[in-house]
């Protein structure tokens, strides 16, 4: 996912840091680096704390990912905010623009993307893995949120009310999660990832 959060970072670098002259030419490269870090270590630390896994979850419902006053959006702007001032020497205006222009459009773009079952970039196994880091109970943990929340975007695709480890195979298979291509490699991942047999 990591990849991918970095190539969105760059698309809408452009504004915020490229063209932005309180960003000094020489930092863009290294501050849209630094934003990319800083995102994804905030959504971890954000799934770590009591609550968190909650909180990521509602990203997954309506816009939330792209609302810059939803919780975990305003935490992780803030976050990138402070270490850009501290990291490049960038003003606290400068810092806040920045971060405040960058981060609804990331999140929201990575979110949307996951949710997307015609988008193969990314999925939302790819999501809930780098944020847990693979830690079977901690990807369980927060594979329930974005059920609880998911569940109203139509990521429910057996209809069981949940969205588990068979709705994320059949979205990343095409929906043939009893066939064939739902098996073998891709299967026995995500079953590990989630906890699944």
């Amino acid at each position: 996912m990591f990849d991918q959060l970095t190539e969105l970072v760059k698309q809408f670098g452009g504004d915020a840091v490229v063209n932005n002259p309180a960003v000094p030419n020489e930092h863009n490269e290294a501050v849209m680096e630094h934003a990319s870090g800083s995102i994804l270590d905030s959504l971890k630390n954000i799934a770590s704390q009591e609550g968190g896994a909650d909180m990521i979850g509602k990203l997954f419902e309506g816009n939330n990912a792209g609302d810059a006053s939803n919780p975990v959006v305003s935490m992780i702007t803030e976050q990138l905010s402070g270490s850009l001032g501290e990291k490049f020497g960038l003003s606290s205006e400068a810092s806040s623009g920045v971060a405040g222009s960058l981060i609804p459009k990331v999140l929201g773009s990575l979110i949307g993307g996951a949710k997307d079952p015609n988008n193969a970039g990314i999925q939302i196994s790819d999501v809930i893995g780098a944020i847990t880091g693979g830690n079977g109970a901690s990807s369980g943990g927060l594979m329930d949120a974005v059920s609880k929340y998911g569940g109203m975007l139509g990521l429910d695709k057996d209809g069981d009310g949940q969205v588990g480890i068979g709705d994320a195979i059949s979205a990343v298979t095409g929906g043939s999660e009893g066939g064939q291509k739902s098996g073998g490699f891709l299967g026995g991942l995500l079953g590990k990832l989630f906890g699944g047999k």
